[in-house]
Parts: C-alpha cells; sequence; structure tokens
C-alpha cells in the first residue's frame, strides 16, 4: 500500500490539476468550481509535506520547517484573496504573498552560506538585477493602471527577488537534488508573479489561457519548494542524530 505521504501527494497532484483545467475553461459556470479547488491547494501541499516528514521521524527542522509552513499558510489567504478580481482583493493577495516570501527568505537564509561566502553568489546578483530592471517598470504600471497600487507592487518586487536570492544561497551539506529543487521551485514563483503583473498591467489580458499560465507555474513552484525543503530537513536532521 502506497505511503500516506505519497497519497497525500497525489491529493495535491489532482487537486492542482482540476483547478488547472477549470482556470483553462472558458465556461463561468465550470470556472466557478474554482471557488472550491483553489482554496485548498495549500492545505493538500501543505498535509503532504508534513506528512512526509512524520514518516520520516522528523518533529523538529527549526526555521527552515516553521518558516515553509508560514510560507504556504499565507499562499493560502493569498489564494482566496485572489479569487476576486477588484483592486481591494488584489492588495489583499499582495499583502499575503509578500507575507509568504518574507516566511520564505527566513526559511532559506536559516540554512543559507554565510553572508562572508562570496561562492554560489549568481543568483543574488541576477535577483538583484531583476529587480532594479523589473521593479520599478511594474509599480509604474501598476501605479497607471490602479493609482496607489505603484508603491505596494513595487516592495512586493523587492521581497520576491529576496526570496528567490535566498533559496540559490543553501548550505552545501544540504542535498544538491534539494537545492536544485527550490531552485527551479523559486524560479517557477518568480515566473508566475511576472505573468500576474505582466497581463494585469502591461497587456490587461483576463483571458483564461493566461490565468493557466500563471496557474501553472505556481503550482509547481510551490510543489516543489514544498518537495526540496523536506528533502532539506529531513536530511539535515539525520545528520544531526
Amino acid at each position: 500500500m502506497p505511503k500516506r505521504s505519497v497519497l497525500a501527494g497525489l491529493a495535491y497532484a489532482a487537486v492542482a490539476a482540476t483547478d488547472l483545467a477549470l482556470t483553462a475553461s472558458h465556461s463561468p459556470t465550470k470556472r466557478r468550481f474554482r471557488l472550491v479547488t483553489k482554496p485548498l491547494l495549500m492545505p493538500t501541499l501543505g498535509t503532504a509535506f508534513m506528512t512526509r516528514l512524520t514518516e520520516h521521524g522528523v518533529h523538529g527542522g527549526g526555521l527552515l520547517r516553521g518558516g515553509t509552513v508560514a510560507a504556504q499558510a499565507m499562499s493560502g489567504v493569498g489564494d482566496m484573496a485572489l479569487l476576486s478580481k477588484s483592486d481591494p482583493a488584489f492588495l489583499a493577495g499582495v499583502g499575503a504573498f509578500a507575507g509568504a516570501h518574507v516566511a520564505y527568505t527566513t526559511a532559506f537564509v536559516s540554512a543559507g552560506r554565510q553572508l562572508s561566502d562570496p561562492s554560489e553568489s549568481a543568483g543574488a546578483i541576477g535577483a538583484t538585477a531583476a529587480f532594479a530592471t523589473l521593479g520599478p517598470l511594474m509599480g509604474l504600471a501598476a501605479e497607471r493602471t490602479s493609482p496607489g497600487l505603484g508603491v505596494p507592487v513595487f516592495a512586493y518586487s523587492g521581497l520576491l527577488m529576496s526570496m528567490f536570492a535566498a533559496s540559490t544561497r543553501l548550505r552545501q551539506d544540504i542535498p544538491r537534488s534539494a537545492r536544485r529543487k527550490l531552485f527551479i521551485g523559486t524560479s517557477l514563483f518568480v515566473a508566475s508573479d511576472t505573468i500576474l503583473a505582466t497581463r494585469k498591467f502591461l497587456l490587461h489580458d483576463s483571458s483564461p489561457e493566461g490565468e493557466a499560465a500563471l496557474m501553472a507555474t505556481y503550482m509547481l513552484g510551490q510543489g516543489l519548494i514544498a518537495s526540496g525543503v523536506a528533502e532539506a530537513v529531513i536530511a539535515l536532521d539525520a545528520a544531526s542524530a
């Protein structure tokens, strides 16, 4: 019989696939079912994450585990806020996901290299360059589209790229496969938010296809982050035993 963590992971994959199919649909009736599927994404992913750690006898995990759990919870709040297309709901979603990025950044920094270590700095340099380019652009576009959103969107861009940068500077004693999952996962999260901002502020696109691209990168990114953190926590716990 499959392990509970495998079943929990399959449950997340099933919910994600269903939500993606509903997102891509042109039927308003079918899309309304996302009021059920989208809020289930983070609870099912969080269950898979915690079940995997429990099966490996991990009951600690420090900030790496705790920050990830907090980020998943805040992401769930953001998912529900963004079910509405209003500006107040969008701002609430930005706030929730900003909190998620702070939590992820805290988690990654807790298992990161020393600041004095200059190795593996390409990701941080790339994140800084991306923020310097895209942050002002998206902030200005947001302000033109909806006055009052410019500063929050600019600040959010900084938190997003900080999260990505932190994920590229994990310690060497974390398995390479876990570090690779986290790099790809956070890259997809950046891609998802870039799609969202481009659609909303530059293209003014509300097509189901664009929304599906956004959700596909988001759900896969979150899944890879959860898997990478779980692998890292299990490895670090075993090494300290």
